[in-house]
């Protein structure tokens, strides 16, 4: 369906010129000679863009302007005038008219000027609905826990929010730390101004300095034009540092100072420069190690670490894994347009049971991976990789260096236990009975190895 047009002019011939270019354009459009009239035209139905002459009789082009953009503030207005005052086209777009051209005007200079609206529009939409999928996944569901380790994780993400406390947020790789600063973010009264992450591990020495506080012109090889960082970008919203135990040296001095007065320089530049920018920083690495060891400063950790929230191991809040799974499965089903059944008591003692090295992003990879290769109604073990599904042979492999006898019998019996309850789709009872041995044995021996 093609945009549509209202045109609003008190002079025929204007009304009839605009319409025709309007049509060739491709746009469905139409006329009224007065304000009273166009107002009526919204009353039978919508209307994506105006095209109105601001001196008109009766109603004038201002009074409809103020009248559309009280009831209909999401449709651009476009004015055009005779009388090319700078007092008028100052108030028009102040009343929040989209833009302003003076008659005589060109028809190329028209029709740009209305494909720039529509362009906005559209941006503004995928804006919105972009916002929209973002906050719907990064809310504080989007932490996605049922256990008490990670209530107690969402519990502190909405305490800190409403502050402007710089917050430290540890955790292995892929347990999901950029959800929890994202919570942050959109619970807090910046909600609405940007969201800008950088990863330190990412960038090189030189690179990395450059993203955060930007460069001049000809600050090193290459600097042809000038540039804005993170923090100028993140002004007034949240600046998120991932992996910040990567930062070298000097860019610690540089973040420490900021930290400090909310002061900043870019590179090759002189000029001091400032950021309301919140800083929320994550690391998988141990800072107080670091600090000791002398390759982090200790007044930068102090100044960091204002608020500290650890993100847990997957494997430490087994309970999370079956809620996470189906959230996976959930979503990339409505991505691939498939319909899958509930993952099968096999499946889940499965996913259960493994050590998810990764954490939450590699539980993620593997139900996409699951979903993308299932060609029946619902995942089954087939659909799992081998190491997740308890196919490896790990009971059979030989002792690792360094392991006591211990601890590869352990290895051992829980590798047994894990396949023999997948075998049984979990059934402890029938599990209990093949390995001959009571089921409280069983409860005591599957809490020992995490398995519950």
């Amino acid at each position: 369906m093609s945009e549509k047009v209202l045109v609003v002019d008190d002079e025929p011939g204007m009304r009839g010129l605009l319409t025709r270019v309007m049509q060739k354009e491709g746009y469905t459009a139409a006329a009224c000679a007065d304000g009273g009239e166009a107002l009526q035209a919204f009353k039978r139905e919508d209307w994506d863009l105006v095209i109105a002459d601001i001196d008109m009789p009766g109603m004038d082009g201002i009074e409809l302007l103020k009248r559309i953009r009280k009831d209909h503030p999401d449709v651009p207005v476009l004015m055009i005038t005779a009388y090319a005052t700078v007092e008028t086209a100052v108030e028009a777009m102040k009343l929040g008219a989209h833009d302003y051209i003076t008659k005589p005007f060109a028809v190329d200079e028209l029709k740009i000027v209305v494909g720039k609206a529509f362009e906005r529009q559209r941006l503004v939409v995928q804006r919105d609905l972009l916002l929209s999928e973002i906050r719907s996944q990064y809310d504080t569901e989007g932490i996605k826990g049922v256990s008490g380790r990670m209530r107690d994780v969402e519990d502190m993400a909405l305490s800190v929010a409403p502050s402007r406390a710089t917050v430290l947020i540890e955790g292995e790789s892929g347990t999901g730390k950029e959800l929890v600063a994202r919570a942050i973010h959109d619970n807090s009264d910046r909600k609405d101004r940007p969201f800008v992450v950088v990863n330190c591990g990412a960038l090189s020495e030189g690179v990395l300095e450059s993203e955060l506080f930007g460069h001049e012109r000809g600050a090193f090889s290459g600097a042809i034009a000038s540039r804005k960082g993170r923090f100028e970008l993140a002004d007034g919203g949240s600046l998120f540092i991932d992996e910040v135990g990567e930062l070298p040296p000097q860019a610690q001095v540089k973040l420490l100072r900021f930290l400090q007065n909310h002061e900043f320089e870019r590179v090759g530049g002189s000029a001091v420069l400032k950021s309301n920018a919140r800083i929320i920083a994550a690391t998988n690495r141990d800072l107080k190690s670091m600090v000791k060891a002398g390759t982090f400063r200790e007044d930068l950790f102090y100044r960091l670490n204002v608020v500290h929230i650890t993100v847990p191991p997957l494997r430490d809040r087994r309970e999370d894994i079956e809620h996470l799974a189906r959230h996976f499965l959930e979503k990339y089903c409505a991505q691939m347009n498939k319909k899958l059944g509930e993952l099968t008591e096999e499946v889940l003692m499965a996913l259960r049971t493994h050590d998810w090295e990764g954490n939450v992003r590699e539980l993620e990879n593997v139900m996409e991976r699951a979903v993308v290769l299932c060609k029946g109604n619902s995942i089954t073990l087939r659909d799992l990789p081998e190491e997740v599904r308890g196919d490896t042979g790990a009971a059979e492999e030989a002792p690792v260096r360094g392991q006591t006898l211990t601890q590869v019998l352990e290895a051992m019996e829980r590798q047994i236990l894990v396949r023999t309850l997948a075998k049984n789709r979990g059934s402890q009872t029938k599990t209990a009975s093949e390995l001959g041995i009571k089921r409280t044995t069983l409860r005591y021996k599957m809490g020992k190895y995490g398995l519950v």
